[in-house]
């Protein structure tokens, strides 16, 4: 496998007073192309800063973080914004569709920001939407709404796929089938996937598992024969 991206002793430090407080400390590892990766952690553990790291949305306190042989560790912000814009896709737990416009609009959005974007209609009908395209947020279940969000965050093909908790909506049936379209981006497509959780149930569909403490990594665990998301439980 190639390495997609790297953490090389990278830290985070926030300061209170004179205090100062490590989200993340001293972390190291490697994530390859088309891995999928579960992240499971409780809340306060690390979590969600080491999600903004690896999608550019904050910057490491210290240590090197590599993306593509690219140090990311010394971008300006200009160069982070095109960093994300070109290479990160990120779903969340709550959707965050813009309600005013179709399932369609939402998804041809991406087209502002990447010029080689995928064409929205049949990112859509690759989700299992292409008889809801025209509808609005308001019209679609939850598990179709998330399901439009996996296609907008598609549709820039990116080459890191971040889901910040994208079950955490959704009933035990929907969640187990946006589970398994994830797992499909990464077998089928070679998307690297990254899911960040605190649902241990997710654990033994991914090829790894990284699970977070008080701001380390206390373990890294592989799955010689992950397990369908169809047959995860929770």
């Amino acid at each position: 496998m190639k390495p997609l991206i790297e953490f090389k002793n990278v830290s985070k430090q926030y300061k209170m007073g004179e205090r100062v407080f490590y989200a993340l400390k001293d972390v190291n590892f490697v994530i390859n192309e088309g891995e999928m990766i579960v992240i499971l952690g409780p809340s306060g553990a690390g979590k969600s800063t080491l999600l903004n790291l690896l999608g550019g949305m904050d910057s490491a306190s210290s240590g090197q973080i590599l993306f593509d042989d690219k140090d990311l560790t010394n971008f300006s912000d200009n160069q982070l914004t095109e960093y994300r814009a070109r290479n990160i896709g990120v779903v969340f737990q709550f959707y965050n569709l813009i309600p005013t416009l179709t399932a369609y609009e939402n998804v041809a959005l991406m087209r502002d920001i990447e010029k080689s974007a995928l064409d929205p209609k049949e990112v859509l009908e690759s989700v299992g939407l292409g008889d809801h395209m025209h509808q609005f947020p308001s019209q679609l279940s939850g598990g179709e709404q998330q399901r439009t969000s996996i296609a907008r965050a598609l549709a820039k093909n990116p080459k890191l796929l971040l889901c910040d908790e994208p079950t955490g909506a959704l009933d035990t049936e929907t969640g187990r089938e946006v589970l398994d379209l994830l797992q499909k981006m990464s077998k089928e497509r070679n998307r690297t996937v990254v899911i960040v959780t605190h649902n241990s149930s997710f654990a033994d569909m991914a090829n790894r598992v990284f699970r977070v403490k008080n701001g380390n990594i206390s373990s890294i665990t592989e799955n010689s024969e992950p397990i369908s998301a169809n047959e995860v439980s929770w």
